[in-house]
């Protein structure tokens, strides 16, 4: 009897506790098939459940949605942020945001680095990188050497939406480009001409040939081999010649994460002033220009594209976000690794996590701007102090 009386006093204690608990005092309860919280969930110290609150939002909670991009080309975050907005948390909305507010920056031709008019090559054709990715199936659409089509990131998007591939060049992006109803038109503008006809009466200075002849420090080509060896370092002592630094060349990069965690990137522009025709940078590669995982979170980058893709810098971003370091570590992880072996490499480096807590590192410059939207502070431009060279 006891032992009986015993049992309905813990059953009748258990019962009160369930009661009040659904009786919206601030918290639920339920099974826990999946220990990863989402920013507004906390763990138990009970392993099997998950303590949810529905209380008052904290403050990493206001986190999301969120949009964050390369530089201070607050129009085209604002854009994005407007896109993000148009359903509550910013659910389903994150691909149409990262396009079309890099779309936007392909529109307004940011800093002549981005879309039309802009970074002429060698022969003063302006050509387009861009690419987007979903971080929840990890598929990826991306165009480079794109010719006579304005809107890159679109493309890319088809790319991706209608296609079984991950990266189309050259004429043939052009051509899969119109025959998705895309408008050619021609992407050289007098600004780009002009800034062309300039470098050429300069004796084509700076370029970015070497190991040539003629000497391509004083005239122009076309040039062709010199029986020189080549080696590594004769190869990178040439390449920082050139004096890369933003002034010379900017990407615009993207990051949407709506309140579920759903991540895209986005990237665009128009590659390296005076480039060799041909030339593709890290823009649209996937995990060197942009990277997403809704496991991990997201990275995107800007700078020196010829060395950044050589080393993944948003791949090892995310992947170090995934083992459990910060945004800020994972951020300055990825640049270190390319400082090992190229001391005055400039770029920087976006990362994101999948609660929408993000940091940049950056090398190359004194400081390095960017632009935030999200329901804790608006939009704003930030900087960050750049690593010491």
């Amino acid at each position: 009897m006891l032992r009986l009386f015993i049992g309905l006093l813990c059953w009748a204690a258990i019962t009160t506790v369930a009661s009040s608990s659904s009786s919206g005092r601030g918290f639920t309860y339920r099974k826990n098939s999946n220990l990863t919280a989402s920013p507004a969930h906390k763990i138990n110290s009970n392993p099997n459940y998950v303590v949810v609150a529905t209380t008052k939002p904290s403050k990493k909670s206001q986190l999301l949605p969120m949009v964050i991009n390369t530089w201070n080309f607050t129009d085209a975050n604002a854009f994005a942020w407007r896109i993000l907005q148009q359903s509550e948390g910013g659910l389903g909305q994150t691909r149409n945001a990262v396009v079309e507010g890099c779309n936007k920056c392909e529109q307004l031709q940011c800093d002549h680095a981005v879309g039309g008019g802009g970074s002429p090559d060698e022969l003063g054709d302006t050509t387009l990188d861009a690419l987007v990715m979903d971080g929840a199936t990890m598929n990826v659409g991306a165009v480079a050497g794109l010719q006579g089509i304005k809107d890159a990131i679109q493309v890319a998007r088809h790319v991706m939406e209608r296609t079984s591939h991950t990266l189309l060049v050259g004429n043939s992006a052009s051509e899969f480009a119109k025959s998705m109803g895309f408008r050619p038109e021609s992407l050289v503008t007098p600004y780009s001409k002009l800034m062309w006809q300039n470098w050429k009466d300069g004796n084509c200075q700076p370029n970015f040939w070497h190991d040539v002849h003629p000497d391509p420090k004083v005239s122009c080509g076309p040039y062709k081999p010199q029986a020189t060896p080549i080696t590594s370092f004769k190869e990178d002592q040439a390449r920082t010649e050139y004096q890369m630094d933003y002034k010379n060349h900017d990407t615009i990069g993207m990051i949407a994460v709506d309140v579920q965690q759903q991540i895209h990137v986005g990237t665009s522009t128009n590659g390296l002033n005076f480039k060799i025709p041909g030339r593709v940078g890290d823009s649209p590669i996937p995990g060197a220009g942009g990277y997403a995982d809704n496991e991990a979170g997201a990275a995107v980058a800007t700078g020196d594209g010829d060395i950044m893709m050589r080393f993944l810098p948003t791949f090892l971003a995310v992947e170090a976000m995934r083992s459990g370091k910060t945004p800020a570590q994972a951020a300055e992880a990825s640049i270190q690794r390319i400082l090992k072996h190229y001391k005055d490499f400039w770029g920087a480096v976006i990362a994101v996590n999948r609660l929408g807590e993000y940091a940049v590192a950056c090398h190359g410059m004194s400081e390095f701007p960017f632009v935030v939207s999200n329901p804790l502070q608006g939009t704003q431009v930030e900087t960050v102090k750049c690593l010491a060279q």
